[in-house]
Order: structure tokens, then C-alpha cells, then sequence
């Protein structure tokens, strides 16, 4: 995709973020006879944060999911046309960012909770999912690869990928699966959407190198240099993912011409 700052999906509301500069996606291309065999020791480490900082947010956030009175506050404009009724993004968690921030997504940010937690603009999370069904809508269904390496990303982005007639690689990414020809597990798909720029950074370090537009669901910790799509939402709460995918698939099939047959239950994955 260009790195033109005219181009892309939506120029006037920067749609596409900022194109990746070459020296922060690129990595060597993968050895295919050591891509398998190396996988269990080449499990993706978080670039932003240790493993311990994550689980603490990932409790904080799930401790937030289950009191939501906090959040009444959560986008500029109370008014807004949304997909589903504000209500509905509170009760999931949509909003419910990290206690950590990155330039790349303060403009995402409506403010922060008293408990230190940021608090994602759900009108912006809204908007980014229409276009990210534009986006995706002009695609042939079988070359959108979802990758979600996150616990509870993985059944969401499942039945997200079966209702909209895409691949799947959940779990851990094996690396050389978009760079190596010679892996048995080779796919060449021209777009790919991941849960997590954090969990799912083999997938997405690996589109960069071969050039493939990524969508990514970001939240309030997340760098996005390596993103041509920010969907910004909670994306570590289990009824977070369960919506964003639901409405993203239901979207994507109405741009297609077809008619949303999926509930919410449908993308709920059980605890």
C-alpha cells in the first residue's frame, strides 16, 4: 500500500495509518528447514510489554468488563449513529483500554478512568469497523487471511473468517507462512487481519515483508507503524472480541451484497 498520506481508504480521516517504514517490519527470510522445527522455541514475545505486565492488564480489564458503571463517558459525541446501541459496547467492554497509552493510539483515546484505565472512543471503534468492512468487502473472500494468536481472539476470529468465507491461522503463527514458499503451510492472501500487533507479530512482521495490507483490532498500548488499518478496541477481553468480530463479519457480508444472518451468540466463545 502507499505511504502517501493523500491515499489510501478515506485520505480526509486518515483511514490507512502511517505505511511502515522498511527497517521496522523486515526480517530475514525464514529457513524452511528450520521454520517447523524451531517453532516451539520461537514463541512470539511481546514488543511492548513483559508477560506479567500483560496478565495484570488483562485482570484489570476483566475486573473493569464486570463493572462498567464507570463508563458512561466514552465518546465525544452522545449522539452518534452507532451499529449497536452504546449500551451494548459498555456491556461488552469495547471501550475498556490498558493503563498504558502509545502516541499511535492517543487519538483513539476518549480519556482516562480514575482507576488508571484509558478509555477507547467507542464512535471511533465504530467507524473504524464500517471501514474496515469497505476495506475488506472488495476482496475475494478466500484471499483474507485472520490470524489471532490470543486466547479469547481465537473462536471469535474463527467463526469471523467462516461467515465471511476467509482462512484462519489461530493459535501460534508459524513463521513462514506468508515468506516461505517451500513451507508446506504456504498462503499468499492479500489481505490479513489480526487480534493483536502484540500477540500476532509474526503474522504481522511477516505481511509487511511480502507487502500485505494488515488490519489490526489495537488497544490502547499498541504501536501501529506496521498497521495500514486501526480498529481501536478492547482487544483482550473476551466479550470485547466475541462483538468487534460480529459486527465486522455481519458488515463485511453486507457490503458483499449478502444478507447478516449472525447473532452475537454466534461469536461468543465459552469461558
Amino acid at each position: 500500500m502507499s505511504g502517501n498520506e493523500e491515499e489510501g481508504l478515506d485520505a480526509a480521516e486518515s483511514e490507512v495509518d502511517p505505511e511502515p517504514t522498511g527497517e521496522s517490519g523486515a526480517e530475514p527470510e525464514p529457513d524452511p528447514d528450520t521454520d517447523v522445527a524451531e517453532a516451539d522455541d520461537e514463541e512470539q514475545t511481546p514488543d511492548a510489554e513483559s508477560g506479567e505486565e500483560e496478565a495484570a492488564e488483562e485482570a484489570a480489564e476483566a475486573e473493569a468488563e464486570e463493572d462498567p458503571r464507570l463508563d458512561e463517558d466514552v465518546m465525544p459525541d452522545d449522539e452518534a449513529d452507532l451499529l449497536i446501541p452504546v449500551e451494548d459496547y459498555l456491556a461488552a467492554g469495547v471501550h475498556i483500554g490498558t493503563q498504558q497509552k502509545t502516541k499511535d493510539m492517543e487519538r483513539f483515546i476518549h480519556r482516562v478512568r480514575t482507576d488508571g484505565l484509558y478509555v477507547l472512543d467507542v464512535s471511533m471503534t465504530d467507524q473504524r469497523i464500517r471501514t474496515a468492512a469497505d476495506f475488506l468487502g472488495d476482496y475475494n473472500p478466500e484471499q483474507i487471511l485472520v490470524a489471532s494468536s490470543r486466547q479469547y481472539g481465537r473462536f471469535p476470529a474463527e467463526q469471523f473468517a467462516d461467515a465471511i468465507g476467509a482462512r484462519a491461522r489461530t493459535g501460534r503463527f508459524i513463521p513462514g507462512t506468508l515468506t516461505n514458499p517451500d513451507y508446506e503451510g504456504y498462503i499468499e492472501p492479500d489481505v490479513v487481519v489480526v487480534t493483536d500487533p502484540i500477540g500476532d507479530s509474526q503474522a504481522v512482521k511477516e505481511a509487511i515483508t511480502v507487502g500485505i495490507p494488515v488490519i489490526a483490532m489495537c488497544d490502547s498500548n499498541n504501536q501501529t507503524s506496521n498497521v495500514d488499518l486501526v480498529v481501536p478496541t478492547n482487544n483482550k477481553g473476551r466479550k470485547a472480541l466475541s462483538v468487534v468480530y460480529w459486527l465486522l463479519a455481519n458488515e463485511t457480508l453486507d457490503r458483499r451484497g449478502a444478507e447478516p444472518a449472525y447473532a452475537l451468540e454466534d461469536f461468543e466463545s465459552e469461558l
